[in-house]
């Protein structure tokens, strides 16, 4: 690896592999100011929530423009769909920036489908207009990261960055007042931990779908840079706002396959009908099947609760047939390859049968709080991507903002390497206990699902923060320190969810239903961490 240092050049330690990741890593390794970076992932570069996105990535591009889209509609969807919960200044920098992230990526080869010369563009729930860029009909994520992978593959072949695949972050290494590198351990040194140190520490973990029994997320989601930076003092934000896609096959179903089927199905005309035929998303939102996800996983849990009150079979279903037949029994197939080429294999013909769904834990609002530029409360510490909470999602993500906001504010935060103050924020004290019975990873699943799920109240929610606190892992090896962090992230979410009295976009109470007014957002700090914390706006190295 090329070990040239020049004025403002940093060690940059980046640990992630998803769009943000990637994304952060390539634009430090080809950074003027020569950064030496490493890149930190702790399975294989393409293992990541990326790689399976679906649906696509939100941008109002000129075409759009011309088509009379504009980046004030989507900043007002986004806003909207966020219940006005969401940083003002963070979502207008977000939908500013699309267009020329866009075209960066299609400098870099992403190949976007297209309409003839044109950009094809998709509708999605709670979109005014249609402005979702896919690649290869439905494995946009996938598309995204395969060019992204190559790119840092090429800077490493040529010596402008490293990469180290299955290696595990288990600290963050902490001198002075600020973040000095991680400690971690895996390939190449086995089981050995090892330190590598750092100016800079880029957290681009992803979220953590794992808590979850059902989760469109891969099993690599386990919140290891929230329960990292939480250890290092960082202030927390927003942790109670967890988004449930409304449409994961049900695995009960589907041979234990948990595979989602992507919100553009429904863009596409398909309708959600309970067992006795009935199309009831019009019976709880005007836009129906169209609504923002929080609503339309909401409907479907109440619709089988309906359901099951009345003696009926409590299921639901995804009805793409009316699409084949105005559109053509090829269309499904072609216009999305993946979730045709799954479904057929599993048996099933979504051409002229509905498919089973439940809603599934999909996208963590919350996480490790940043200001605009992905710095922390920590010296030396940024995080981007789902791991990170900027406030641009508020309390409810819109559609395919997510691939966006990786984009944007890992340029941001490359940008904001070499200088800056570290922001100050206000945040309650929070200590979790540790208890000292041992648990299981499917233990806080079933635990976090029915306490913490799309509905939740206070009395159960106490019951799991009693439960919780009793519980403790060990962490002797990866698996074990995943579900250590995935026990830390479950204590956090629940503390939120139990601190915020109200319902307001994907958190709902349903003993404090209304949303008070004023209500404002919940941040944490560690009462018990050593690190740097909150003390003080310090310069950045």
């Amino acid at each position: 690896m090329n070990t040239r240092r020049r004025t403002g050049s940093r060690r940059i330690v980046v640990v992630g592999s998803g769009i943000a990741g990637l994304y952060a890593a390539a634009l430090a390794a080809e950074d003027p100011d020569g950064h030496q970076v490493t890149l930190v992932t702790k399975g294989a570069l393409a293992q990541s929530n990326t790689w399976f996105a679906q649906g696509g990535i939100t941008a109002v591009t000129g075409q759009g423009e011309a088509a009379g889209d504009s980046v004030g509609a989507h900043v007002a969807d986004t806003l909207r769909a966020g219940a006005e919960m969401n940083d003002d200044d963070a979502v207008r920098l977000l939908c500013a920036a699309a267009g020329a992230e866009i075209d960066t990526l299609l400098r870099w080869g992403v190949p976007f489908d297209r309409k003839g010369t044109l950009l094809a563009l998709g509708l999605e729930g709670a979109h005014s207009a249609a402005r979702i860029l896919h690649a290869g009909g439905d494995r946009t994520g996938a598309a995204i990261a395969e060019v992204l992978i190559n790119r840092v593959m090429s800077l490493a072949g040529a010596g402008r960055m490293e990469l180290r695949e299955h290696s595990f972050v288990t600290r963050l290494l902490e001198s002075g007042g600020r973040i000095t590198g991680v400690e971690l351990f895996g390939a190449p040194d086995g089981d050995v931990r090892t330190q590598l140190p750092a100016d800079v520490v880029v957290l681009a973990t992803g979220g953590a779908g794992q808590l979850y029994e059902a989760t469109t997320n891969p099993d690599t989601a386990t919140g290891d840079g929230v329960a990292l930076a939480w250890a290092a003092g960082a202030v927390l934000t927003d942790l109670e706002f967890i988004q449930f896609h409304p449409t994961l096959l049900d695995p009960a179903a589907a041979n234990g396959t948990a595979f989602m089927i992507s919100e553009a199905v429904r863009g596409e005309g398909a309708l959600l009908v309970d067992s006795t035929g009935h199309r009831f998303m019009p019976d709880y939102h005007p836009d129906a099947e169209l609504a923002p996800r929080d609503v339309v996983s909401r409907a479907i849990c109440r619709q089988r609760l309906l359901l099951g009150s009345r003696g009926e079979a409590p299921d639901v279903y995804l009805d793409a047939t009316g699409i084949s037949r105005v559109k053509g029994p090829d269309f499904l197939a072609r216009r999305f390859p993946t979730i045709h080429h799954t479904v057929t294999a599993l048996g099933l013909d979504w051409n002229t049968q509905p498919l089973p769904v439940v809603p599934a834990s999909h996208y963590w609002m919350g996480g490790i709080r940043t200001d605009l530029d992905g710095r922390t409360s920590v010296p030396g510490l940024f995080a981007v991507g789902e791991a990170a909470c900027a406030g641009v999602h508020g309390a409810n993500r819109l559609a395919s903002n997510s691939l966006l906001e990786g984009l944007v504010f890992a340029r941001r935060a490359v940008r904001a390497l070499a200088a800056g103050k570290t922001p100050v924020f206000e945040a309650l004290p929070l200590e979790l206990s540790e208890g000292t019975t041992h648990c299981t990873r499917a233990d806080l699943q079933q635990l976090v699902s029915s306490a913490a799920g799309v509905a939740r109240d206070g009395a159960t929610l106490e019951l799991a923060a009693k439960q919780l606190g009793e519980w403790t892992v060990e962490p002797a090896d990866q698996a074990g320190a995943e579900d250590a962090n995935l026990l830390a992230t479950a204590r956090l979410v629940v503390a939120a969810a139990r601190a915020r009295e109200n319902s307001v976009g994907a958190h709902y109470r349903t003993d404090f239903e209304a949303r008070p007014a004023g209500s404002g957002r919940l941040s944490f700090v560690n009462s018990r961490a050593g690190g740097p914390g909150n003390s003080a706006s310090q310069e950045q190295p």
